[in-house]
């Protein structure tokens, strides 16, 4: 059962918002404490009881301060051979990128999707009374919760226990994917409803389910088209922004045998006609979350299509998902981060749909899951916290507002980063997550512009993330033809007289090497015009325009 409030807002009586207070209140005595995985002392050991946390919370904070307290990032995991290696993605993303970039119809669609976003966030931005001082709020609500996980991680699970949900600790995606396989067999499942979730897809949760025999559906509309195409999400807010309309017919059309429309209306009814059937048959709901609030145990999930709503309480059984980054301290957090992120992710003022779940139905309550499960997913979380230099990577709250600005998402596309988390954000943690040798190739996809620093509601200094994943590279994996290269510049760049005879070569072979196209130029040629080279260096033109010392005008002299 779903309330709507004149606000336009939609409250869930398995978890009103009107009742947060009171439910702070019943947990105002600390329940006791919960048993938590030995993994979980890693936390501890990183952050620290009195080092690693500033005295005092402030924007302008210095990592010098928890430097000394961090810990080393754990080795990646093997690395698979052949075309499943990740050293694989590099050539794949290199070719795909290049693939794609010719694909000038599909760059055009997805710029001109783009446009109206651009439009409708400018328009919500402005009814903000400051725009700056809310970004300084967020960042400092997700700040203080990240600094303060070792404090704050148990401090949910006790209240979320409390509230009758059963909490499981997974360290990597295996024991994610093994946790919730159990579940499903021990609930004796046929069928399961999933909403959407990023953290399921970064586990790859759907062919694990469906390698056992389970069937499982996407009810995010989104997510369903991506589904039934046989692909993951394009991008991590907007799974089928590429998809014109007429695919999408087409595409029900071949798999739920509906007749041609062009109407996004009845698109979408289609969809909701097929999917309703399957709410009340799944025995599973699966579920993402946005935020985990610390002081009342509950999991906040925001949506914009109440499919999440019908996923978490008409099945007998929910299971969420989360990284361990998305608890917060407060519900007041909430006030900030949930239109922050409707407006950064989506332009909008506030998704339709916000819902706090506080565990399975109680008595005398009609809706809601006889069983509420939560696994928590580190999955290298921990290594990045262990980075006091990127340790605000893990501010990111899903927004998606870094890929909607940046310009090689835009002109490359969401596949072609083989990557849960695509655009700026996704190369930034992507290293972290799957090995930063093998994945360092994401961090250089970037034209620096900083957009993506600016576009971000949370304050994540992307673009320099960025620099530091490539630096980090360089030191702890270098390319050694790069390594060459740069010695024989600086060689030849610390001996004026080397520099300039190589430049005299260079210009005198520029005509040539047009033509011949060697490996290193033939790319850029590719799709760039080289301009003829000057007669005379830099250097030389410099000194022919200096005025002699005689004529210069002198200052001063009356």
């Amino acid at each position: 059962m779903v309330n709507h409030t004149p606000c336009g807002q939609h409250r869930s009586t398995h978890s009103p918002l009107a009742q947060s207070r009171g439910l702070a209140a019943r947990h105002s005595t600390r329940p006791d404490a919960p048993v938590l995985p030995s993994w979980t002392e890693e936390i501890h050991a990183i952050i620290g009881p009195a080092g690693g946390r500033p005295q005092k919370l402030a924007i302008g904070y210095d990592w010098d301060m928890i430097a000394s307290d961090a810990a080393s990032p754990p080795e990646s995991q093997p690395r698979p051979s052949g075309a499943d290696s990740p050293r694989f993605a590099k050539k794949k993303f290199l070719h795909d990128a290049t693939e794609h970039v010719r694909d000038t119809g599909h760059r055009e669609f997805v710029r001109k999707a783009l446009g109206g976003y651009y439009t409708n966030r400018d328009l919500q931005k402005a009814r903000f009374r400051d725009w700056e001082h809310a970004r300084d709020a967020a960042s400092l609500a997700k700040w203080s919760a990240v600094n303060r996980l070792d404090e704050l991680l148990p401090r949910f699970v006790a209240n979320f226990e409390a509230n009758g949900g059963q909490v499981h600790w997974a360290r990597d995606a295996e024991e994610a994917r093994t946790i919730v396989l159990g579940l499903v067999r021990a609930a004796r499942a046929k069928a399961v409803i999933k909403s959407k979730c990023m953290t399921s897809e970064e586990i790859h949760l759907n062919a694990a389910l469906e390698g056992e025999g389970y069937g499982v559906v996407e009810s995010d509309l989104g997510e369903f088209i991506q589904q039934l195409r046989g692909e993951p999400p394009y991008h991590f807010v907007f799974p089928c922004m590429h998809v014109r309309r007429d695919e999408i017919s087409d595409l029900f059309g071949k798999h739920l045998g509906t007749p041609p429309t062009d109407s996004p209306e009845e698109l979408t009814m289609i969809a909701r006609r097929h999917m309703r059937r399957l709410y009340v048959d799944a025995d599973i709901g699966i579920t993402g979350a946005n935020f985990l609030v610390a002081e009342t145990g509950q999991i906040s999930i925001t949506e914009n299509e109440g499919n999440a709503r019908l996923t978490a309480a008409l099945p007998r059984m929910h299971i969420a998902i989360s990284g361990i980054e998305k608890v917060v301290e407060h519900l007041d957090d909430l006030a900030v981060l949930l239109p922050m992120l409707a407006t950064a992710g989506a332009g909008q003022p506030l998704t339709c749909y916000n819902t706090l779940y506080a565990g399975p139905r109680r008595p005398g309550e009609v809706d809601g899951p006889d069983e509420m499960h939560l696994v928590l997913l580190d999955n290298s979380r921990t290594a990045i916290l262990a980075d006091p230099e990127q340790r605000d990577s893990l501010h990111c709250i899903r927004c998606g507002a870094c890929l909607n600005v940046c310009p090689i998402f835009k002109n490359v596309g969401g596949f072609t980063y083989g990557t849960t988390y695509q655009g700026p954000i996704g190369s930034v943690i992507t290293p972290h997550l799957r090995g930063l040798s093998d994945w360092n190739h994401l961090s250089g996809a970037s034209s620096l512009c900083g957009a993506c620093t600016d576009a971000c509601p949370v304050r994540i200094d992307i673009a320099h993330h960025l620099l530091h994943n490539r630096r980090n590279a360089a030191r702890t994996a270098p390319n050694a033809l790069e390594k060459i290269g740069h010695r024989l510049f600086a060689m030849v760049a610390s001996r004026p007289w080397l520099f300039g005879l190589g430049g005299a070569v260079f210009r005198s072979m520029l005509p040539l090497l047009k033509v011949l196209r060697p490996p290193l130029l033939r790319d850029w040629l590719a799709s760039r015009d080289l301009q003829a080279a000057p007669r005379q260096s830099f250097r030389r033109q410099w000194e022919h325009h200096q005025p002699d010392e005689q004529t210069r005008p002198l200052e001063g002299r009356g």
